[in-house]
């Protein structure tokens, strides 16, 4: 129950909606116990001694009882609702707030799937126990614990049948639970990876039906979905013995009052009204223990739940803003790697093997290689994505693990090979990591990266609404907006990661020559498959098995590296013609 606990601080700002809700059951769980004396009095008082008036009397006090009641449950139900529901939103929002300020390395290990379903279906399961707990788990222990004292009250013997019923009602519910808790995890789990499966299939819809695997997606949903409908069967069997037995108990004890009554009343020890009352507590006494017990089992899904939202809220980022930041920090745009090594992960083989390399302000640096190579993982260290393994990554001599994260990456901007935008307008997304950036600045931003010609050729320009993951956009157009949200902040250190696969070559060259008048001195990293792409670098560095192979200009490599040739042979032509000429 320690998570429980934990998440329930989330309650505190609607605290007074939290008392008002039991407050207000305590009225009507009130009003319901004075039922059966007003029954037992029209029953002992009014029809044995054939006096309509108290009938009529107690009749009319019991109406208006139940109208007190009725008041008292319908504002137990709203102040419950107002209470759960905020509780929900905060702790949504704080569990959001949390998954933003995790690191790559920890969203890694979280899955897309885990994250959706720990933030909907998990809080939701939390939030609706919270709404039952001010209202059930309220009214519940004080009808038992009103009916006991009634009952009591009213025939002191016959409640002598509560000491054997009770015990054996604990000892199932207790039994339930134990079992039930477990289960209840591995369903929150199956459902995680069922979401999985379904983010994964409706990103890649259009891989999906290009290669015709619809009926395999098909099978592999089916799966995971009669993975989760089986073991929440399992759990359902499990609490499917709770309310059987419950019904047992109270049919048997409702049995045993009414045969022992009887003998009282036969005796003259009892009287009618009394067994009348005494039956109806004993109902509401058992029956509300079947509704503790039915809440108990949402408690152990609930905790479940609450385990995993917890395990989220504790996660440390891997990736910690430095204590004492480095002051007055002003990136002018040198990037060095000092013995560089890097691994995803303790366990992992290092993908960046002693890289050490150096880019002076206003450089251009090509990355070229293999596929897993390490391009990626390189640049990704210049804005602290991740830490360093070993080594250190500098900004104008500084390791960027001393720099102020929000500092560092205003610094550094960086468009990706898949170009993700965001629902919103073309100028949504281009002023996205400068939201304050005027009308002249998105435009410039777009001429530069070649996109305002085609944005402009839209009916609705700049003010075109964006389609869910880019949809109604081609790859270059997205990419191309991409680049321009990258040059609208004026990073001192731009880096490229392949973000111009899906543009022509033309294109390419014009978005070039508008890189270089626009960033003004700023250093940039490319990474590009494209030969083309990197001849005019400064500087061309070759990876190869997360090492450097080579580095230099084309024509020294052309010379020196042996991968490099090959690369541009392959695409080119002939690199000891081009290196001759």
């Amino acid at each position: 129950m320690n998570a429980i606990r934990k998440v329930s601080r989330f309650l505190k700002p609607y605290w007074h909606w939290a008392i008002l809700a039991p407050l207000m059951m305590l009225l009507e769980v009130a009003m319901d116990l004075f039922q059966p004396r007003m029954v037992q009095r029209i029953v002992d008082d009014g029809i044995a001694k054939l006096d309509l008036n108290v009938v009529l009397q107690t009749g009319v006090i019991m109406i208006v009882l139940a109208f007190i009641g009725a008041i008292g449950g319908v504002g137990c139900t709203i102040f419950a609702m107002l209470a759960s529901q905020g509780f929900g939103a905060d702790l949504r929002s704080a569990m959001f707030r949390k998954v933003q300020s995790l690191s790559f390395g920890n969203l890694d290990e979280l899955e897309t799937g885990q994250i959706i379903t720990r933030l909907t279906n998990d809080v939701m399961q939390v939030q609706e126990v919270v709404a039952m707990l001010l209202r059930i788990m309220v009214r519940a222990p004080l009808i038992l614990i009103g009916s006991l004292i009634m009952a009591f009250l009213t025939s002191p013997r016959l409640s002598l049948l509560f000491l054997i019923l009770l015990p054996f009602i604990g000892v199932l519910v207790w039994w339930v639970i134990r079992r039930a808790y477990p289960m209840f995890g591995l369903v929150q789990r199956k459902l995680d990876a069922l979401n999985t499966v379904l983010q994964e299939n409706l990103a890649g819809v259009r891989v999906v039906k290009a290669f015709a695997q619809e009926d395999h997606e098909i099978i592999r949903f089916g799966r995971v979905n009669d993975n989760l409908m089986d073991q929440t069967i399992r759990a359902a069997r499990v609490l499917a013995i709770t309310q059987p037995g419950m019904i047992i108990a109270v049919n048997l004890g409702i049995v045993a009052a009414i045969w022992f009554g009887g003998v009282q009343i036969t005796l003259g020890g009892m009287h009618t009204g009394q067994l009348i009352a005494f039956v109806n507590y004993l109902m509401r006494a058992l029956t509300s223990l079947m509704m503790v017990s039915m809440l108990l089992m949402r408690l152990a899904r609930a905790q479940a739940s609450a385990d995993r939202i917890q395990e989220v809220m504790d996660s440390i980022p891997k990736i910690e803003n430095p204590t004492q930041p480095k002051e007055g920090f002003v990136a002018r745009g040198r990037v060095t790697f000092e013995g560089v090594t890097f691994s995803y992960g303790d366990g992992h083989d290092p993908v960046l093997k002693n890289i050490n390399l150096e880019a002076e302000p206003g450089q251009i640096v090509a990355i070229l290689g293999a596929t897993g190579s390490g391009k990626s993982s390189l640049i990704h260290l210049i804005p602290r994505f991740y830490d360093v393994t070993a080594g250190r990554v500098c900004l104008d001599g500084v390791d960027v693990r001393q720099i102020d994260e929000t500092t560092l990456r205003r610094s550094v901007s960086i468009a990706l090979q898949e170009a993700v935008l965001f629902s919103g307008t073309i100028r949504d997304n281009i002023r996205y990591g400068r939201p304050e950036a005027g009308e002249e600045e998105v435009i410039g931003a777009a001429k530069a990266a070649q996109a305002h010609e085609f944005i402009q050729n839209f009916p609705d320009g700049y003010d075109t609404l964006v389609g869910q993951r880019g949809v109604n956009l081609s790859g270059g157009q997205k990419q191309r907006i991409a680049i321009a949200r990258a040059l609208l902040t004026r990073p001192t250190v731009l880096i490229f990661d392949d973000s111009t696969s899906s543009v022509d070559v033309e294109t390419e060259s014009r978005i070039e020559q508008s890189l270089a008048t626009m960033l003004n001195g700023a250093t940039r990293f490319v990474i590009a498959q494209r030969i083309s792409t990197v001849l005019r670098a400064d500087k061309i560095v070759v990876l190869e098995d997360g090492m450097v192979a080579a580095e230099g200009t084309h024509n020294e490599l052309l010379t020196s590296s042996r991968i490099y040739r090959e690369i541009y042979d392959s695409q080119l032509g002939d690199g000891k013609a081009a290196h001759g000429a």
